[in-house]
């Protein structure tokens, strides 16, 4: 006599569709007519901020009128460390930055099909700083943005560094009844300077 399981797992084994090879190349090309206009839409749309600027001091300028008089920030692009007033190298327990309210990080690369920058524990120094943080700025280049995460994963090489994520963001989400609450994984804001 037959189980319901064994008779289901019957039907299943004589209706399995044949083997296929993998295909050789799996890629999608995205044909946008200008990336860095689609980065930007996308991460407008997504909740973050984005802004284009032609170099670092305005980056400095624009972060002291968005976050004037900010406290325990935290810096990791060279040329903006005077920003800072938290010292990463002395932190050796990544509860010690529970306080942290801004953390300015630079990108290696932005994608613009998702609005997702990649960003390596190099850039990030301590890995728990851009999900903790109260407030984010990323900092890319115009050039490193790519049309979607396929090239986006040509250009990244896994084994150069031990961590690395992709940050689209500010973080949310509405999984508890319907009702979308920002901040809840990560930083509550995003701002990305995109330098041409």
């Amino acid at each position: 006599m037959s189980t319901s399981r064994e008779s289901i797992l019957s039907a299943i084994r004589k209706n399995k569709p044949d083997l296929l090879p993998l295909p050789d190349k799996f890629t999608f090309e995205s044909n946008y007519p200008d990336v860095l206009e689609q980065y930007q839409q996308t991460l407008q749309m997504i909740g973050g901020t984005v802004e284009v600027v032609p170099d670092l001091p305005t980056v400095s300028q624009r972060i002291g009128e968005l976050f004037p008089n900010f406290k325990e920030v935290a810096v990791t692009i060279p040329d903006l460390r005077y920003l800072a007033d938290v010292n990463l190298e002395n932190i050796t327990d990544p509860h010690e930055l529970e306080d942290i309210n801004l953390a300015i990080i630079p990108g290696r690369y932005g994608v613009a099909e998702n609005g997702a920058i990649w960003v390596t524990e190099q850039e990030m120094k301590q890995r728990a700083l851009p999900f903790i943080t109260q407030h984010l700025v990323l900092v890319i280049r115009a050039e490193t943005i790519v049309p979607n995460m396929h090239e986006a994963y040509k250009r990244i090489q896994v084994d150069e560094t031990g961590f690395g994520t992709f940050i689209a963001g500010p973080s949310k989400t509405a999984d508890i009844e319907q009702s979308l609450v920002v901040g809840a994984h990560g930083a509550r804001s995003l701002v990305v300077f995109i330098i041409k």
